[in-house]
């Protein structure tokens, strides 16, 4: 499906005509041309299961806990708020996003950090009617833990975990009634062998005090075999199976040579053996120039189905072609597989050795389904009709005021504009939502007067402080214009800019960025139907991981900002309109 450049959608202000057209010539369409298109569900649904990712785009380092039949997942954040999202599903494959641990102010600091610091790697547990999440906060007070009885919330403030030197803690709770906490640490002596040299070390934990006991043991030096050099062996869980305690972690970092690892032992405190035939999964044995690759799997946690049946959910990237090349904007993203146990070990993706696009439903639900999607081709709209902000949008850093209102105008979202920008390391006026495509497009319907060259607003797409595109409108001297804006060090550098004529000025302003694999295109318009090109075929890659660099994806994001000036000025946006349309999800799926 090509995105068609002048068929925008309804930006409220539309005739009843106008909006039926808008609302359901879509659909129709779709139903003509016979393509897959999401269900209420929020994945892509069709007689080949389920699609992955299940969580498409910026969502990294899953874990996942099961209370009944009832499973609940939480991602890393990094430097966005609020942080950790808690997922909610009956299904493990139809997700609705129920609530953030971290969601208040005083729980999570972001203040000065940049967009690869601070939440990494959460882990979530339920034991005795609490839920426990233990997470690294990077550039901050380090490792701490959260409960809550409901995991929508709230959740307790942070109790810091200052014995624990490194990331990724994850608890465990023993039939016996004790309680264990393990993670990533440092090597031996704090004196590595080579680059990358980690240990996995645990203590055991008192999960009411929320205190350690004991002493620190290495569980893990090195990795699977110390003398190949393994590196990075982290995001560690324990669990119990026939007389066993598996641990598994990923190894190799977080990049295409990533994988998942496991070891095992008959006690809590080891000996743990690593499995003869690791890793459990990877995929950095592949021909990079495969169609459509899943590259960089690993960080995974497990799940038992009250069938007995075993999954893995785990961190996956989906370059875009030139697919050699490892050009990803969609960040690190979450995925689901079946796990296999062969002669007392489990293997992820068992028959296969590329994770699959596809596989069958791990359990059949009638729960009702959530209406905003995360896997699979779809289309998400916000009017911002509602009295509060939909949960899927997300600030950059913890805001310390609320400078956006959606009761000033109905129906509408207003902005402040603020000295703060987004080339710092601070909370500007900035709303973002996921890019989960490759293909696809984000827009959105503005009314901003500016009244100086500083004043501007519009729409963002941005991976980090010094990667993004920023198209808006602002001033020049007192002429009123189109501006893209192409971020660089400590500075933004213009692309391009478009004037306006004295009507255009005054009229509702609509603005589009579509993303085309390792090119993104800018419009902009005045009538719902008709686009103009600003500028086509800019760089993409400049904004992929592997050139940003950092653990994130790409944000589209709302964006105002007087850039280093006060400024009581505000922007209007009537609405946001996300669609995505990648090529894998239309393909045959067996590889």
């Amino acid at each position: 499906m090509k995105f068609q450049k002048n068929i925008p959608t309804y930006s409220g202000k539309m005739s009843m005509r106008q909006k039926l057209l808008s609302n359901y010539l879509p659909i129709f369409l779709l139903l003509l041309f016979g393509i897959i298109f999401p269900t209420e569900s929020g994945s892509a649904e069709n007689n080949l299961g389920f699609c992955n990712p299940i969580l498409a785009g910026f969502y990294p380092d899953p874990s996942i806990c099961r209370v009944d039949r009832d499973y609940y997942l939480v991602n890393s954040t990094f430097s966005y708020y609020p942080g950790i999202p808690v997922f909610h599903s009956r299904d493990l494959v139809n997700w609705k996003l129920i609530g953030h641990v971290m969601d208040r102010p005083e729980q999570l600091n972001l203040d000065g950090l940049g967009v690869s610091e601070g939440v990494f790697a959460p882990a979530i547990r339920f034991h005795r009617g609490v839920f426990y999440v233990t997470c690294t906060l990077v550039g901050g007070g380090g490792n701490f833990i959260v409960t809550s009885n409901d995991p929508a919330g709230p959740w307790s403030n942070p109790v810091w975990i200052p014995q624990i030197n490194g990331i990724d803690p994850s608890m465990f709770f023993d039939k016996n009634g004790k309680s264990y906490i393990v993670y990533n640490s440092i090597a031996p002596d704090d004196k590595p062998l080579y680059d990358g040299h980690r240990t996995i070390r645990m203590y055991e934990f008192d999960a009411d005090s929320l205190q350690v006991l004991a002493e620190e043991l290495i569980l893990v030096n090195g990795g699977t075999d110390i003398t190949q050099k393994p590196i990075w062996i982290e995001g560690p869980h324990i669990f119990h199976k026939d007389n066993y305690y598996f641990l598994i972690a990923a190894e190799g970092g977080t990049g295409d040579q990533h994988s998942e690892v496991v070891f095992r032992s008959k006690k809590i405190d080891g000996p743990y053996i690593s499995y003869e035939n690791n890793p459990i999964l990877t995929q950095r044995h592949l021909n990079p120039k495969r169609d459509f690759p899943i590259t960089s799997t690993g960080h995974a946690d497990f799940i038992e189905t009250p069938t007995g049946d075993w999954w893995a959910v785990f961190l996956g990237c989906r370059p875009y072609h030139p697919f050699e090349e490892g050009h990803y904007n969609t960040g690190r993203e979450t995925f689901l597989a079946p796990v296999e146990w062969q002669d007392g070990w489990p293997v992820i993706n068992p028959n296969h050795e590329r994770v699959q696009y596809y596989y069958p439903y791990p359990i059949h639900s009638s729960i009702e389904k959530s209406n905003i999607h995360y896997g699979g081709n779809f289309q998400f709209r916000d009017d911002f009709d509602t009295e509060k902000l939909n949960p899927n949008w997300v600030f950059l850093r913890t805001p310390h005021q609320k400078w956006y209102d959606l009761n000033k105008r109905k129906g509408f979202l207003s902005m402040r504009l603020r000295p703060e920008t987004c080339a710092e390391s601070v909370n500007p006026s900035f709303l973002g939502r996921r890019q989960q495509h490759a293909q696809g497009f984000a827009s959105t319907s503005i009314y901003f007067k500016p009244e100086h060259e500083n004043e501007k607003a519009g729409l963002l797409v941005f991976q980090n402080e010094n990667h993004f595109y920023y198209l808006c409108k602002s001033l020049e001297g007192t002429e009123p214009l189109i501006q893209l804006y192409k971020s660089g060090d400590n500075q933004k550098d213009l692309i391009t800019s478009q004037k306006l004529e004295d009507d255009q000025d005054k009229r509702e302003l609509f603005l589009k960025i579509e993303a085309h694999g390792n090119v993104y295109s800018f419009f902009y318009g005045f009538d719902p139907y008709k686009w103009y090109l600003l500028k086509d075929k800019v760089d993409a890659k400049f904004l992929s991981t592997k050139v940003a660099g950092g653990f994130v994806g790409c944000m589209y994001a709302l964006y105002a900002t007087s850039t280093g000036i006060s400024s009581s000025n505000l922007a209007y946006y009537d609405w946001f309109e996300y669609g995505g349309d990648d090529e894998a999800y239309k393909k045959d799926p067996k590889y």
